[in-house]
């Protein structure tokens, strides 16, 4: 990450690299998702906290996990706040500092002062390499936090831990997996004893990993593995995905599907089409370079054309090109105005986060805000400035995750 000068009043941060930028299994018995009887929904107001360990921190560079519940609800005013710790547990142990308090009650003082509606956990990952003896140990630990959250007045969404995926180094990691199975059915044990929706990403994410590289090194989710980290949790909470198929009949010169659309031209050669989409979300912007399949786009399919090559453009903007039998089969969309709308947004989040992991987790924090404060305490006051650029980024969040009108245009070309 290029370093970045930002002024506010007399400060002046420099933001260096951060610290998040930091043969398969044998079989294990599936744990299933304790799926919602109706869909998970946010509310006006809601502050969902993500906090764990790398898995959240990590996601930090990508912003998918916020991004995919920002554009569910548009017109609500929903924030975020990534807690996630590179190595934590669910005893706050990666948390700890020089200076009190103990990593345990710096986690909960984060928790509380983060003011959460919704929490959603996702530890185990770490605490497994304990082994099966370990089990209880970390149980003890998350009930421990779940009680804190009921406290606080808010929902918990447990997830279980990622597994171990393969890399070009071809390690078995059959045992591995195994431990981590055990501490994923002992978080879905824990999530049917206390009431509390449970997200099983341990599975999907195995086997998405047989055909998509979603890691580089085994452990921590590259884009790709972020991106279906993502889709997961979007299936699991009960959301009905945003890609909708948009379905054209030449014959009859209509368009039809989920999303309200309009007719606005159509010539009697069907070589000309032109109609317009109201987008109900924005998608999840593709990890690059695109190499995945089936991935968060939009079908377009079109039939009764006369053979040629025909190009699909959006808002005057090509997104794809392609011949009549292909158009009649339907054509994965995967650009186009509502791409590019999500991926600003999307740098925006990631924007925020980067502010908000330096203003409650900053360098020399022991010097700042510990027992060595008498030497920097006066940067202090940067760190509540802070808070202004996160409030307008937030704002300017509020502003591009509104889905917009689309203009298509389908013209033959040869």
């Amino acid at each position: 990450m290029k370093k970045i000068a930002i002024t506010l009043g007399y400060i002046v941060l420099l933001f260096f690299d951060l610290p998040y930028k930091s043969a398969l299994t044998q079989p294990v018995s599936r744990v299933s998702s304790q799926a919602p009887t109706t869909p998970f929904e946010l509310t006006t107001n809601d502050r969902v906290v993500f906090l764990g360990n790398s898995l959240f921190e990590n996601d930090l560079q990508y912003g998918y996990l916020e991004l995919v519940l920002t554009t569910r609800w548009p017109d609500r005013n929903i924030t975020f706040r990534n807690l996630g710790w590179s190595g934590d547990t669910v005893w706050g142990d990666a948390r700890k500092y020089i200076s009190p308090p103990s990593g345990y009650h710096l986690l909960l003082e984060q928790l509380t002062k983060a003011q959460p509606t919704v929490v959603i956990i996702g530890y185990g990952a770490i605490e497994s390499e304990e082994g099966e003896q370990g089990i209880a140990h970390f149980s003890e630990g998350l009930n421990k936090l779940i009680d804190k959250i009921d406290q606080l007045g808010a929902r918990t969404i447990l997830l279980s831990p990622q597994p171990v995926m393969p890399t070009a180094s071809g390690q078995d990691l059959g045992s591995r997996n195994v431990i981590l199975e055990m501490y994923t059915s002992a978080i879905a044990k824990t999530a049917t004893d206390r009431g509390k929706p449970f997200i099983d990403i341990f599975h999907p994410l195995l086997e998405q990993s047989k055909t998509v590289a979603l890691s580089d090194n085994g452990f921590h989710l590259n884009e790709n593995g972020y991106y279906y980290l993502a889709a997961t949790i979007e299936k699991e909470l009960g959301l009905v995905s945003p890609n909708a198929s948009v379905y054209l009949d030449a014959s009859r010169k209509t368009v039809e599907g989920k999303l309200k659309s309009k007719v606005l031209e159509w010539n009697k050669n069907n070589d000309h089409i032109q109609f317009s989409i109201d987008e109900n979300y924005l998608p999840l912007p593709l990890p690059q370079p695109v190499d995945i399949p089936k991935a968060n786009t939009q079908t377009v399919t079109v039939k009764g054309l006369k053979k040629g090559i025909y190009t699909l453009s959006i808002d005057n903007s090509q997104a794809a090109t392609a011949s009549a039998s292909q158009w009649a089969a339907g054509v994965e969309i995967k650009q186009g105005t509502a791409f590019d709308q999500a991926k600003q947004l999307q740098e925006l989040i990631v924007k925020k986060n980067e502010l908000f992991f330096h203003q409650y987790r900053p360098q020399n924090k022991t010097y700042i805000l510990g027992f060595r404060s008498h030497e920097q305490g006066r940067h202090t006051k940067g760190l509540e400035e802070l808070q202004i650029l996160i409030t307008w980024l937030e704002g300017q969040i509020a502003i591009k995750r509104m889905p917009k009108t689309s203009v298509y245009e389908l013209t033959r070309v040869n």
